[in-house]
């Protein structure tokens, strides 16, 4: 071929580049990698992350946990609004005995429920109670009195039995009991449990 026929062919310039990589490599003493290879390593990346998306995922039940009357108790995450100190709580006269008072929360007057006269439970004085979480079901907020918030759990729902009758959603194997907020602001529905 002549010098003439040379210019007339069209350059590849990746399997030019690919070529001088190639050759740069071996200079630096790293192993070449053929494209068989890398395809074959790139095909087993690809299925073990897609077996990785396939893994069954545990359902959870998220909650605050906290302590009142001796016992542990809980709260769905997704009605807690927030947790206050229960200092600078107003008693309300008249009220009925399971509302201890009312405080202001974020603008907004808040009852607090006692949940030890709700539920029946034995319990100190009001100078255990020392922390009020704020929950909000139906658009309406109130407190639960509390001894100690513990805080948020995540419970494999797998490992959630029945509770007994009352206002109850979930029992765990610990004796965490979750509340439903729903039947709780009826306390009618919680004395007949």
């Amino acid at each position: 071929m002549s010098t003439d026929d040379r210019k007339l062919l069209p350059i590849d310039f990746d399997e030019l580049k690919a070529s001088l990589d190639a050759a740069q490599m071996l200079l630096e003493g790293a192993t070449v990698v053929s494209a068989h290879r890398r395809r074959e390593v790139l095909h087993q990346r690809a299925v073990a992350l897609a077996n990785s998306r396939h893994e069954t995922r545990q359902e959870v039940v998220t909650v605050l946990a906290f302590q009142v009357g001796g016992e542990r108790y809980a709260v769905k995450i997704d009605y807690v609004d927030h947790v206050l100190e229960s200092r600078g709580m107003c008693s309300l006269p008249g009220a009925p005995r399971h509302v201890l008072g009312a405080l202001l929360s974020r603008s907004r007057i808040v009852p607090v429920l006692d949940l030890r006269q709700l539920l029946g439970l034995e319990g100190g004085g009001m100078s255990d109670l020392s922390k009020v979480v704020v929950v909000e079901v139906d658009d309406e907020a109130f407190g639960l009195a509390t001894e100690v918030v513990d805080g948020r759990l995540e419970l494999p729902r797998a490992e959630l039995s029945q509770p007994p009758p009352g206002p109850f959603l979930f029992l765990t194997p610990d004796r965490l009991t979750v509340l439903d907020l729903t039947q709780l602001g009826n306390p009618a529905a919680a004395r007949r449990g």
